[in-house]
């Protein structure tokens, strides 16, 4: 299961080199120092996927500027002071060097590790969502987070159950088919998570973990009558708390209004719309935006942010960060398809649904397609939490992707 784009070209290079040379050159000794060289560019390199490290940092880079600009406002009402206008970008800064030191550390340590210790995080993650909702800080009618608003183990449930169902349908996948062994225990791990998470109440956050685990799981080979049987359950709980959870169902009902006649919609996705039209093709130019001045655009700096973008960067900055996406995924399922085992397998894969979907629901919420969520859209908008964990998802592909590259090397002759 190795792919040969993986395999560094410095040995064979060396290697022409040294036929090259005649067979009576004075001065062979030199040779050797080159292959020491290629050697430590090679562990030093570690063959980590350079297309992905890119294409994430261009999004971390664009959630910087984006955050900065779409903060101004906002950073002004937080402070009081009309000459602080970095409040929230400073905060997005700090979080930013957390993740980056979780993605070095993540992707230099072989990802195995986290197998044996997957069901002590999963307790963990448990732990801290059943304290959220006894002590979490109630903001928007909701406990989602602790000390101070600066954890959300939602975020955290998410990287958690990646790992865990990884592991877990990588030790169980000959038995999947088995009732006992597959969509039972599924429901149960998965349920609970997404119960605890449901109470908070955070719909979005369990529907995006409900989703990401399901996907999980038809990767690991379930079948389609399990997924099936899951997938309408799935529907027909998630059905019933959106109709009696009354954000969900006002949000619902405004949505289903907007269907008919966009006018009729919720002030938010009005103002959202409003966005993308100014923006027209190549926006109004970077900080001129002015829906998110004067509450005009609820949130702009977390939920809002990719209709900031569609202003200030028109159409053709809301395709380029699309496609970032896109390359994100395609390079996702690229190291999942060459991991070296199945449990690397599943987790690039489960990292790369779960970035995936967080986005999808994101911008669908933006253009009006489904009702307003509270998912960020990764790498940009505005959370400690969510960045953090993203860029520790990340750090684990890397090293699976670096599992991958230490596999395709031949071996030197000794």
């Amino acid at each position: 299961m190795s792919d040969p784009r993986y395999i560094e070209d410095d040995i064979d290079f060396n290697y022409a080199d040294a036929l090259a040379q005649p067979r009576h050159a004075p001065h062979a000794a030199p040779q050797v120092d080159m292959q020491r060289v290629a050697e430590r560019r090679r562990a030093y390199a570690a063959g980590f996927d350079l297309y992905l490290i890119l294409v994430v940092g261009v999004l971390c880079a664009i959630g910087l500027l984006m955050v900065y600009s779409a903060s101004i406002d906002v950073s002004y009402q937080v402070t009081g002071d009309p000459d602080n206008t970095t409040y929230f970008f400073l905060r997005q800064l700090r979080s930013m060097g957390i993740g980056l030191v979780m993605l070095v550390l993540l992707a230099r340590l072989d990802y195995h590790i986290w197998r044996p210790i997957s069901i002590a995080m999963m307790l963990g993650v448990i732990l801290l969502l059943i304290l959220v909702l006894r002590f979490g800080e109630t903001r928007f009618q909701a406990q989602r987070s602790l000390f101070q608003g600066s954890l959300q183990p939602g975020e955290l449930a998410k990287f958690t159950v990646v790992i865990y169902m990884a592991a877990w349908l990588a030790a169980k996948q000959a038995r999947l088919g088995n009732i006992f062994y597959g969509i039972i225990p599924f429901s149960v791990l998965v349920g609970t998570i997404a119960f605890l998470i449901v109470l908070q109440p955070d719909l979005s956050t369990a529907a995006s973990i409900l989703a990401t685990a399901l996907s999980m799981f038809f990767i690991a080979g379930a079948d389609w009558f399990q997924l099936l049987a899951i997938g309408g359950v799935m529907g027909v709980t998630g059905w019933q708390l959106i109709t009696r959870i009354e954000y969900a169902s006002q949000r619902l009902a405004a949505h289903t209004a907007a269907v008919e006649d966009l006018t009729q919609a919720s002030d938010h996705v009005q103002q959202a719309v409003t966005a993308f039209i100014n923006g027209g093709l190549f926006g109004v130019g970077l900080g001129e935006d002015k829906q998110k001045f004067g509450n005009n655009l609820p949130f702009p700096h977390t939920d809002s942010i990719f209709a900031v973008i569609g202003e200030e960067l028109g159409l053709v900055g809301t395709f380029f960060v699309i496609a970032l996406f896109v390359l994100l995924i395609y390079r996702g399922f690229t190291i999942s398809r060459y991991a070296p085992d199945v449990f690397g397998g599943l987790l690039a894969a489960g990292v790369t649904c779960w970035l995936a979907y967080d986005a999808l629901l994101n911008i669908a919420v933006m253009t009006a397609i489904v009702p307003p969520t509270g998912v960020p859209l990764p790498f940009i908008s505005f959370g400690g939490s969510s960045l953090v964990a993203a860029l520790a998802g990340i750090g684990l592909m890397l090293s699976v992707s670096r599992a991958i590259s230490q596999s395709a090397q031949p071996k030197r002759r000794q």
